[in-house]
């Protein structure tokens, strides 16, 4: 590459493409993980982030240089409130994938549900879907998360599905039966100290150059005509710009999914244990109301956007130890 006397790694990762805007608020998961138990479990749940904040605790990572030292790690409080089971969605497998088979809904739906749209119940649905379940191979829950139950201004819920794992399709059906219409608190789903990966829309940064986009070098300050520019778009021949070329465009608003954010603190702002909200409440935000989490570290998103949390794809832990927090600082 001119007067270069070596080759130069390409800069920023394809892996992304197209690095273009997310088309939803919501991120999707298309992945569930794998659950080996006898008990039907919920494998998601859904917060809203609120802030970050420093915690003081005990590192309980054995074969590590700071295994029972005190450390001091960003933390990320997820405000958590109770998720409405308010269907059921039955997928069968043919050599095409996955199609739905049935979709069930609660008898009494929340009010707020009538601003995305209308179901009718069928009182014998549940029992046409029993009988049906031999050609069912997943069951997921369709839920819903309301953003003014904790306070903020939208009015309109996010709903979704959530995959449910472990025993049979009976079992899972069973346990999808007794929870219907019913609401899920984030303690009957995940328990402290355990791991969980985050799914969100990353902030928007808007049109950025390729310096900034993906990471190229800038050149000398007496280049022709333009500095944080690309020296060249590619050869003469052909006459076409390939797609590895970095090139300005959309940074930012891309979703992202983050692995192994462990549970540090879960508890309710009523509680007396950790005093989390600030006088006046946090900026961006507000005040934290009813449940909420604290994960260890950054998460995708920016304040009072929703976030998915899943149970681990790839998890490191081996078993769940309760985590020892000396404190947190605001």
């Amino acid at each position: 590459m001119g007067h270069r006397k070596h080759s130069q790694p390409r800069r920023g990762s394809l892996a992304y493409l197209p690095r273009a805007r997310a088309k939803s608020m919501e991120a999707r998961i298309r992945t569930w993980p794998k659950f080996e138990g006898d008990q039907p479990k919920l494998q998601g749940y859904a917060g809203f982030k609120a802030a970050c904040m420093r915690i003081a605790s005990i590192d309980d990572r054995e074969k590590t240089p700071n295994f029972g030292k005190q450390l001091v790690s960003l933390g990320t409080i997820v405000v958590t409130p109770p998720m409405t089971i308010i269907g059921i969605r039955g997928y069968s497998k043919d050599r095409y994938g996955l199609d739905s088979a049935f979709d069930i809904y609660a008898k009494d739906l929340p009010k707020e549900l009538s601003r995305l749209f209308t179901t009718k119940h069928d009182e014998k649905g549940l029992e046409k879907a029993e009988k049906s379940l031999g050609k069912i191979n997943d069951l997921f829950a369709i839920v819903s998360v309301t953003p003014s139950h904790i306070g903020l201004e939208q009015k309109k819920p996010y709903v979704f599905e959530v995959a449910v794992k472990g025993g049979d399709i009976k079992t899972q059906f069973a346990f999808l039966k007794d929870l219907l219409g019913k609401e899920v608190k984030i303690d009957q789903v995940f328990q402290k100290g355990a791991e969980v990966d985050v799914a969100a829309i990353t902030k928007g940064k808007g049109f950025e150059g390729p310096i900034a986009r993906w990471g190229v070098k800038k050149k000398q300050h007496k280049s022709r005509k333009s500095v944080r520019a690309l020296g060249t778009l590619g050869p003469i021949s052909p006459a076409t710009i390939m797609y590895t070329v970095p090139r300005a465009g959309q940074r930012g608003f891309h979703q992202r999914i983050q692995y192994n954010n462990r549970i540090m603190i879960m508890g309710n702002s009523t509680s007396e244990e950790y005093k989390i909200n600030p006088s006046g409440g946090f900026k961006h935000f507000g005040v934290v109301k009813g449940d909420y989490i604290i994960l260890r570290g950054s998460i995708p998103g920016t304040y009072r956007r929703l976030v998915k949390l899943r149970t681990p794809e790839r998890p490191k832990l081996s078993k769940i130890n309760q985590p020892k927090v000396l404190e947190i600082m605001l």
